[in-house]
C-alpha cells in the first residue's frame, strides 16, 4: 500500500511541475506578445553563413531528391520484371502440369495394354485381328469390303465411261 501511495503521489507531482512549467511557458508567450518585444536580430555577420549552408544544403537536398528518383524507378522497373516473370513461369507450370498429365494417362495405357498382351488371350487375339491367322481346326473366311474412297473412285470410272460411250453414239 505504501509503495503505491508513494507512487501515486510521484506521478502527482510529476504532473504538477509539468503543469505549472506550461502554464510559466503561456505566460511568457502572452507578456511578450503584449510588449510587442520582437525577438533579438543576429548580426549581419551570423546571416552570410548561414546562407552559404543552406546553399550547400540545397545542393545536398537536391541530389539526393535525384538519388531516390532513380531508386524509385529502378524499384519499379524491377518490380514489374519480376511480375512478368511470375506470370511467364505460371504458364509454364500450367503447359507442364497437362504434358505430365498426359503422360500419365499414355503410362497407364501402355501399362494395360503390357498386360492384356502378356496374357495368352491377348497374344490370340493380336494374332487374329492383325495377323490374319487361325487355330488349327478353324478355317480364316477373309471378307473385303469396298472403302469409301475405292466407291468413289469407280464411280467416277463409269460415269467417264458412259459419257464416252454417248459421244461415240453421238458420231
Amino acid at each position: 500500500m505504501q509503495a503505491e501511495n508513494k507512487a501515486l503521489q510521484y506521478l502527482l507531482l510529476q504532473g504538477l511541475k509539468y503543469k505549472i512549467k506550461s502554464m510559466i511557458r503561456d505566460s511568457r508567450k502572452k507578456n511578450i506578445s503584449k510588449l510587442n518585444v520582437k525577438p533579438k536580430e543576429k548580426k549581419n555577420s551570423d546571416k552570410k553563413p548561414a546562407k552559404n549552408s543552406s546553399g550547400k544544403n540545397e545542393i545536398y537536398y537536391s541530389f539526393m531528391t535525384v538519388v531516390l528518383i532513380l531508386c524509385l524507378i529502378q524499384i519499379t522497373i524491377s518490380a514489374v520484371l519480376n511480375i512478368s516473370k511470375i506470370v511467364s513461369y505460371k504458364a509454364k507450370i500450367v503447359q507442364i502440369t497437362n504434358t505430365l498429365e498426359a503422360a500419365t494417362d499414355l503410362n497407364e495405357q501402355l501399362k494395360d495394354s503390357i498386360n492384356n498382351f502378356s496374357k495368352m488371350d491377348g497374344m490370340e487375339a493380336i494374332a487374329r485381328n492383325n495377323l490374319k491367322m487361325s487355330d488349327k481346326d478353324e478355317v480364316l473366311v477373309i471378307i473385303n469390303t469396298p472403302k469409301d474412297e475405292d466407291v468413289d473412285e469407280k464411280a467416277e470410272k463409269q460415269g467417264l465411261l458412259e459419257r464416252f460411250k454417248n459421244k461415240e453414239k453421238d458420231n
